[in-house]
């Protein structure tokens, strides 16, 4: 199978024949000679097609090229200090594979701008763009170090069902499926089939896959539809030790970007740095308490709000440097039933969120593995005990104490390269609006 060569190699073929495959990035006929840039997914070289050197044949056929055609090519790699590379290459044959209907919808050099709205419209046209592409490959490199690190300590991928048979956090904001003449449910996080995989005896899980949330919202923070990495872990002493496998995590993916996407995050003109860990951490009821000192009321027993988050993230911001913080400790009121209270203080659960930028990426902390507290929970909360015997009952059977997160993967990866828009982090994004493509 052809392989795509990337510039750096081809800098290092100079001399040497070469077949390349791509995408016309653009053309330009400059008389007595031609060029073109190639695209493909590993980066653009330069095609030089001199009217003296090339044959009739090839120079005509590139000069009748249009933007978004695919070719074959093969030429001789030659070095070149005019080139941006330092090398260029001159075609001895030139074949069109596809040609691209004129006028384009989008332009993929990014030359004629175009509205969000058009360009998720003409995504795969969008995807061309090496900007755009730069993202998902970041995405893709982050992942990729989040997994090293929760392999590194110890942490096997687990696949839990994204249908489930009952509501796992109550609420409205669920898309109700007909399965097989039954209701079900997709799946809001695979929060409850993990605590039943670490009640089956697996010590540290991960999942990384797909959520979805029937929310009307129609923000730049919202998907109806997104991915997560979600990782368990057994045998914990409270809920900190969670928050600290979680910041080992994110330095990971951060540190994988830096590392192997110099190119990319030049191209996005991010300059990332490693945080500093531990990060920061808040916790109930000192939330209240600065907030009051910001002049802002948030009434006793009530989950945070954004505002007030994105209050307490520029207050950490001022006070440590630190983008990053957690805020532990929430009202035990306003978290669902398989979340731990604080014994001692029943008001607040061990619940923590990691905040980042203002954004929330994550939800997590310590679930209560005892199943009398956890039936009574639910009581308290109003849910019928009978509909989730199908969760509670193992904990009749011995589980120890036990916690993790849920972790937004697009959330996180457009705020870490400075995208305002998670649409733009979400290869084919889905909101109330959105089904196509």
């Amino acid at each position: 199978m052809q392989k795509l060569f990337s510039p750096a190699e081809l800098k290092a073929m100079i001399g040497r024949e070469v077949k390349l495959q791509g995408w016309v990035h653009d053309v330009r006929v400059l008389g007595g000679i031609s060029f073109v840039l190639l695209r493909n997914f590993k980066g653009i070289v330069q095609i030089a097609a001199p009217k003296k050197t090339v044959t009739p044949q090839v120079y005509d056929l590139i000069s009748s090229l249009h933007q978004e055609d695919v070719i074959n090519c093969v030429g001789t790699v030659k070095a070149s200090e005019a080139a941006r590379l330092g090398f260029e290459v001159v075609p001895s044959s030139v074949e069109v594979v596809s040609k691209a209907a004129t006028p384009l919808p989008l332009d993929p050099r990014g030359i004629t701008p175009a509205s969000l709205d058009t360009r998720l419209q003409w995504r795969s046209l969008e995807l061309r763009r090496p900007e755009t592409a730069a993202i998902f490959k970041v995405e893709n490199t982050v992942v990729q170090g989040f997994e090293e690190q929760l392999s590194e300590e110890g942490f096997i991928r687990a696949f839990t069902p994204s249908i489930i048979g009952g509501v796992s956090e109550g609420g409205s904001e669920v898309f109700k499926i007909d399965f097989y003449g039954k209701d079900a449910f997709l799946r809001q996080d695979p929060q409850l089939h993990r605590q039943l995989t670490i009640a089956g005896g697996f010590d540290r899980i991960y999942d990384l896959g797909t959520n979805w949330r029937a929310e009307l919202s129609h923000t730049p923070r919202h998907l109806s539809e997104h991915r997560t990495i979600a990782p368990e872990m057994a045998f914990i002493d409270d809920e900190t030790d969670t928050m600290r496998v979680q910041e080992r995590m994110v330095a990971g993916g951060i540190k994988r970007a830096m590392r192997d996407c110099p190119e990319e995050l030049g191209l996005l003109k991010q300059n990332l740095e490693l945080p500093k860990v531990p990060f920061p951490e808040i916790t109930f009821p000192q939330a209240y308490e600065i907030l009051k000192k910001l002049g802002k009321s948030l009434p006793r027993g009530q989950d945070i709000d954004e505002a007030s988050q994105r209050a307490i993230a520029a207050h950490v911001k001022e006070e440590t440097g630190s983008d990053f913080f957690f805020l532990n400790r929430f009202p035990s009121a306003a978290k669902p039933f398989y979340v731990m209270r604080v014994d001692d203080e029943p008001e607040y659960a061990r619940s923590v969120d990691l905040v980042y930028k203002g954004l929330e990426l994550s939800s997590g902390g310590q679930r209560e593995h005892r199943h009398d507290k956890i039936v009574a929970q639910i009581k308290e909360k109003g849910y019928d005990v009978d509909a989730l015997k199908w969760f509670t009952e193992p904990f009749r059977y011995g589980v120890p104490p036990h916690g993790g997160y849920s972790f937004g993967i697009e959330r996180f990866v457009a705020y870490l390269l400075g995208i305002q828009n998670i649409k733009e982090a979400t290869l084919f994004p889905r909101d109330p609006e959105t089904l196509q493509p």
